[in-house]
């Protein structure tokens, strides 16, 4: 069954909305599938990209820009399926958030047939990217699917639905390392490890724009149940992470000067912590965001280890 699709129906930009000069000058069927896959948030994208790159860079391809293009293609247009995929599985549950109830679906701008087929078409599009990499490289990445097929439902069933969502958005380490090798090694498994705490935290970090109305809809995060030790939390997480890479990197280059490539990135997270305001959403917002810059700093550590 399809929603209605009804005429009057405001187009809105949604609050955390990138480029909105660009994005209101798009037709408006345009607008709401490209607000309907985020691509007017562009950070899902980089976030989902980052931990691919960070296996082929230390797996001995850092400069191998054709591979870098193709997981960068296929982490916009993946990650576009998993938040229209999403937004089917939560529409009703976004009509009861401030900052999600005027995405197209949950508003009502766009019908849910609509929504499958842009779902499906995208999904294409990610295969024919998919085709691109070795046997084994596809057999990894075709198996993350269950884990994307469960993730909208994580946050009904468990108070860590983060957690899931770092086996989701990590899952590129294990397909950038198999993409390069052709096998998944200690060095894959470590990166793909730390990414999943590194997506705990981060997002712990996001959810907390959300702590009241999530209450009153009823849905569960880390956010809510570290309560007032999210803090902690996210430090211990990143801690965790960090202990994590550095293993990868080790396992690469025993050697001190190695590690040293860390210093930057550990520094960019120690700073989130600290500087976090816990209980303003816009600095929540910044924060989380910045991890786009996180990503580009483990980037250029595993490039140089690997790339040596």
């Amino acid at each position: 069954m399809s929603e209605p699709l009804p005429d009057t129906a405001p187009s809105a930009i949604v609050p955390d909305t990138e480029q909105r000069a660009m994005v209101a000058a798009l037709p408006s069927r345009t607008r709401d599938l490209v607000q309907l896959g985020r691509f007017d948030r562009p950070i899902g994208a980089w976030l989902l990209f980052w931990p691919g790159a960070w296996a082929i860079a230390l797996a001995g391809a850092p400069w191998s820009w054709q591979l870098l293009a193709l997981f960068a293609t296929g982490a916009l247009v993946m990650r576009g399926a998993g938040c229209v995929y999403n937004d089917i599985v939560d529409r009703d549950l976004d009509r009861k958030v401030e900052r999600t109830r005027s995405r197209p679906l949950a508003s009502g701008r766009l019908s849910l047939k609509t929504a499958w087929a842009f779902l499906i078409a995208l999904c294409l599009v990610g295969q024919l990217v998919n085709l691109q990499l070795n046997w084994f490289a596809q057999g990894v990445a075709i198996a993350s699917l269950a884990l994307v097929a469960a993730y909208p439902f994580m946050k009904r069933i468990t108070w860590w639905p983060q957690a899931w969502l770092g086996l989701v958005f990590s899952w590129a380490a294990l397909v950038g390392w198999a993409a390069v090798t052709g096998r998944i090694e200690l060095p894959g498994l470590l990166l793909y490890g730390g990414g999943i705490f590194w997506v705990i935290g981060y997002d712990t970090i996001y959810a907390l724009q959300d702590i009241e109305d999530d209450a009153l809809a009823g849905v569960k995060s880390s956010a809510r149940a570290l309560g007032d030790h999210a803090r902690l939390g996210v430090a211990i997480c990143y801690a965790i992470a960090l202990l994590c890479w550095t293993a990868a990197i080790w396992t690469i280059r025993p050697q001190m000067l190695a590690l040293a490539g860390m210093i930057p990135i550990a520094i960019h997270l120690i700073w989130q912590v600290a500087t976090l305001r816990v209980e303003d959403a816009a600095d929540a917002l910044a924060k989380f965001r910045s991890n786009r810059f996180a990503g580009l700093l483990m980037f250029l550590a595993c490039g140089v280890v690997g790339g040596s």
